[in-house]
């Protein structure tokens, strides 16, 4: 009640310095064993019925905080604290880059959307390993992962040097790594999605992994545009070459008379949902599924986990609804397996494919 009662005045300021001031405000509260406890006492929650383990990882309850929110890994305490099962940071590059030129970040509330058109603002990954290796042994009971992308002006043809030099880098200093090839707003990005592209890259993404963070889990994060038969050239690959899993989706691309950019919040719900479906139906469950998109309660995240996904992660809900919303999904999680006699979720994962 108080995040709705504030956020008509946040949503009078400029939307990227808000979210920014947020991000301070929160590295500010998790950077005490105080600040960190206030946190939990009000927004954390647990229910051993949400827990669950994927690709080798356990996480306490199903839901994460998906890339974007966090680039550089200012604030891991902090989010750790509002209940998350899993945090990915990023999108982070190799190199420094500031990404496209601002105004970049638009509300759209009557549609409870976000567009934005980043284009991957972040300090490097040098910069961004100091802030993991320091906060991941004051989380141990949330997973981080990272989230790579390539820089602006590498060529495709080189991208593989910079998705391999933040493996290298940032490997070792986390739970699991995304490969992001599907953001709209790095030029030539989703074409890394195409087979030529795709394999060989992730064939040497698993080499430095095996040199670097031997058995850590990587993902590979979508696209919501992509053709049923595109969606399935990715899941052959990744198969083919063994990844741990697909994140589903990355942002619509938003057309007008929308500003140009990525396109996120509940216009996303129902493609990303029809490609997790379509996914586990294609695979039988064998390729592990997070799902993003449109997740703004816990009947939309439910509506994910039955489509397919074992993960859920949010990012536009928590502008549009505050930090309580991590609690209030795992308690209506956990209500709705209660109400069924279910031990676990994971029974009621692709119940719906």
């Amino acid at each position: 009640m108080t995040y709705q009662r504030l956020r008509p005045l946040l949503f009078r300021l400029d939307p990227e310095n808000t979210h920014n001031r947020i991000l301070k405000l929160l590295a500010f509260a998790g950077a005490t064993a105080l600040g960190r406890a206030w946190l939990r006492r009000a927004y954390g929650w647990a229910d051993p019925r949400l827990e669950t383990e994927v690709f080798g990882r356990r996480f306490r309850n199903p839901v994460g905080l998906a890339a974007g929110y966090d680039k550089d890994g200012v604030a891991i305490r902090g989010l750790a604290a509002l209940g998350f099962g899993h945090l990915e940071i990023g999108t982070i590059t190799y190199q420094p880059q500031p990404g496209n030129p601002k105004p970049r970040v638009f509300r759209d509330p009557a549609a409870a959307a976000l567009i934005n058109s980043m284009g991957f603002p972040s300090r490097g990954a040098a910069a961004v390993k100091p802030r993991l290796l320091a906060a991941r042994p004051t989380v141990p009971d949330t997973v981080l992962g990272v989230n790579f992308g390539k820089n602006k002006a590498t060529p495709l043809e080189r991208a593989v040097d910079d998705y391999c030099g933040c493996m290298r880098l940032l490997g070792g200093a986390a739970d699991y790594a995304t490969v992001n090839i599907s953001s709209p707003n790095t030029t030539g990005l989703r074409d890394l999605q195409q087979r030529a592209y795709l394999e060989p890259l992730l064939v040497a993404l698993l080499r430095a992994r095996d040199e670097t963070a031997p058995g850590l889990p990587l993902l590979v994060k979508i696209a919501p545009d992509l053709t049923l038969a595109e969606v399935d050239e990715i899941v052959d690959v990744a198969l083919a070459v063994g990844v741990a899993g697909l994140i589903a989706t990355n942002s619509l691309k938003s057309l007008p008379p929308r500003r140009p950019g990525g396109l996120t919040g509940l216009p996303l719900q129902a493609p990303s949902t029809a490609i997790v479906r379509h996914i586990y139906q294609q695979t039988g469950g064998r390729l592990p599924l997070i799902a993003v998109g449109g997740i703004h309660d816990a009947a939309a995240a439910l509506e994910k986990v039955q489509a397919g996904a074992s993960l859920v992660q949010v990012y536009t809900g928590m502008i549009y609804a505050g930090p309580g919303l991590v609690q209030r999904i795992n308690r209506g999680l956990a209500a709705w397996l209660e109400a069924r006699g279910l031990k676990h979720l994971a029974e009621a994962v692709g119940t719906a494919a």
